[in-house]
């Protein structure tokens, strides 16, 4: 018995000896490679390399936005027990505002573990050294030096190059996760925002050696460099050059100083934009750099609405400004010709009603044909061919010139504008009363007023097409796109659109000639901007209306609180034979367009054309 019972041990031992030396043969032989992997893996943990991003140039190379050194603040998600009670702590120590903590929470929960979010993008040397002080009580932050957008030019250039800001929780849903690793921050707004593909450049990886406690180890101490997987270089993005002239974008915001409204200058021959300014404007570099819920609100709420991009989101009634084009229309179709002529007596009635359609000119302008009438403004002589015209007509002229739909441009944001017609009104009311077109409403779109709105932007295109009679191109802010490694620049070619079908060479010079007399005839309405000019120009004047004053009523400027007056525009193109820029500027209750908006119009045109205080070309 004993025998068997010692045999019966030995058998068992060696079954589990057996198993025990199997079991190591397959960890040590068969599963080498696996358990060697993870071994590696527990001390060399791979970061993300974060692209630089490109930078954003004017025409002549000068630098819109570009990156600075600076020492943000981030937290590893996975590494930080308590992520609650360590942003506490963290506002304790002045270093994160308290009423964003739900945000960093957010983006705590809504990314990989793994990836860093930024708490604070630009670190002072006071918060880093206190920081530094207290960084044993808080595993899973630290401050890492980075590069953070800085635009040179602040408000100038911010509605038409945008921004960057920390990426939301909307931002890494529709990103791609992987090529944003270690990225704070995207494009929200402008260029920013619709060349964000060009700009971010390709995410690198690095391979980094740690220690038990998670540490790095320092370079000189593991000599393990032949050992380590090939880390991956980031690619930096490409450098985008806007067709902006700096010089002009400068002059217009210091034009607008204390104004609402928008400047749009471009290039009649290929749609390039020299000049894209909305009023009042903001600093996009508060955004880079990170601001506080407080702070954007008291932004966003702001009553002069710094944030609105005016120039390509505004929709103001276009006023006169539409008139060289309803002439046109009214040429082409018949509905008056070039000796037609009617007597302004400062209003005008439809027949079989007592309602009075105002003239500008209380007096009226007398004797008037359609030269007069698009030199001195004549409301009049357009309100009595309006109805000859028709509004359908209307909108099929005024649509060839890109007013009522979005004209393009390569920024996302455009508002689409409106210029009415009986199938639009049909379709956009309910009640079977309203959707009729009544006569009335034609005569008042006439003059751009009624339903029809229009955007700075449309409104420098459409100059653009009076310039090149009728050759239309898309406008566009970017010139060209650089490889930076290369040094290859791609240049983004003019795309033309489908001209103006207008033929007629006697209507053209006839509107055309009339525009130039609106700035230097005696009798034009912006003769005391462009009679002494050193070359030759085209213009017009508009006010469009705030609200509709009552047939008892007159209008008195001086009597109205400042946010109730017209709205002054003026659209214009130089130099007269051979167009080289065209120029819109709306004011907003700046009340006369020819007073008001055509000096800063002609300021921009000077500068541009070499007559100005820099002399540019």
């Amino acid at each position: 018995m004993f025998i068997a019972r010692v045999m019966f041990a030995s058998i068992i031992g060696f079954l589990l000896l057996s198993t025990v030396i199997a079991r190591l043969v397959q960890l040590q032989v068969f599963d080498y490679e696996v358990f060697a992997a993870q071994s590696q893996g527990n001390r060399v943990r791979i970061e993300p390399v974060p692209p630089i991003r490109g930078l954003v140039l004017d025409r002549k190379g000068r630098v819109l936005a570009e990156n600075l050194p600076a020492y943000q603040l981030e937290l590893i998600p996975e590494q930080v027990a308590d992520i609650d009670d360590t942003l506490q702590r963290l506002t304790t120590l002045g270093l994160i505002e308290a009423e964003d903590i739900p945000r960093f929470k957010e983006l705590s929960e809504s990314g990989p573990r793994f990836k860093p979010v930024t708490l604070n993008v630009r670190l002072n040397d006071e918060e880093i050294a206190n920081f530094a002080i207290q960084r044993p009580r808080f595993p899973g932050v630290d401050f890492q030096p980075r590069l953070v957008r800085h635009y040179p030019n602040g408000a100038a250039v911010a509605h038409a190059v945008g921004y960057v800001s920390a990426l939301s929780k909307h931002d890494l849903g529709r990103l791609d996760v992987s090529a944003y690793a270690g990225t704070a921050q995207t494009g929200k707004t402008g260029v920013e925002s619709s060349f964000e593909a060009s700009l971010h450049g390709d995410v690198g990886y690095r391979h980094v050696v740690s220690n038990a406690l998670g540490r790095q180890i320092p370079s000189d101490s593991r000599n393990l460099a032949d050992s380590l997987p090939r880390d991956e270089s980031s690619a930096p993005g490409h450098n985008v050059y806007l067709s902006l002239d700096l010089d002009l974008q400068l002059l217009a915001i210091e034009a607008m100083e204390g104004r609402r409204g928008a400047v749009v200058a471009m290039d009649p021959w290929s749609g390039e934009i020299l000049a894209l300014v909305s009023a009042p404007s903001f600093d996009p570099n508060l955004f880079a750099i990170g601001m506080s819920t407080t702070q954007f609100a008291d932004l966003q709420n702001n009553l002069e609405r710094p944030l609105f991009n005016r120039a390509v989101r505004g929709a103001y009634p276009p006023g006169s400004t539409i008139k060289p084009m309803l002439a046109l229309a009214a040429l082409e179709s018949g509905a008056t010709n070039l000796t037609r002529k009617t007597v302004c007596r400062g209003y005008f009635m439809l027949p079989d009603t007592t309602h009075r359609y105002r003239d500008w000119k209380p007096e009226g302008h007398g004797e008037m044909d359609l030269h007069d009438a698009i030199t001195q403004s004549c409301d009049v002589y357009f309100y009595e061919i309006s109805g000859d015209i028709g509004i359908d007509r209307m909108h099929y002229y005024l649509d060839q010139f890109g007013l009522g739909r979005p004209t393009g441009i390569d920024i996302s944001g455009e508002h689409r504008g409106l210029v009415p017609s009986r199938e639009w009104k049909r379709a956009s009311f309910s009640e079977p009363s309203d959707r009729r077109w009544y006569n009335g409403e034609t005569v008042i779109a006439s003059i751009g007023q009624g339903y029809m709105l229009a955007t700075p932007l449309q409104l420098a295109s459409a100059a653009a097409t009076l310039a090149t009679r009728g050759i239309r191109y898309e406008p566009r802010l970017v010139a060209a796109i650089e490889n930076v490694l290369s040094g290859e620049r791609t240049l983004v070619s003019p795309r033309r659109l489908s001209d103006v079908r207008i033929d007629n060479e006697v209507h053209w010079n006839a509107v055309l000639g009339a525009m130039h007399d609106v700035m230097q005839n005696v009798r034009g309405t912006a003769y005391a901007t462009g009679g002494q000019a050193p070359y030759q120009m085209a213009g017009k004047s508009g006010t469009a209306q705030v609200f509709s004053v009552a047939q008892e009523d007159e209008y008195d400027e001086e009597d109205l609180e400042e946010r109730l007056r017209d709205h002054a525009l003026f659209i214009a193109f130089a130099p007269f034979d051979n167009p080289r820029i065209a120029v819109a500027v709306v004011v907003e209750n700046g009340s006369s367009g020819s007073r008001v908006a055509a000096p800063i119009a002609r300021a921009i045109m000077d500068e541009y054309l070499g007559y100005g205080s820099h002399a540019t070309q």
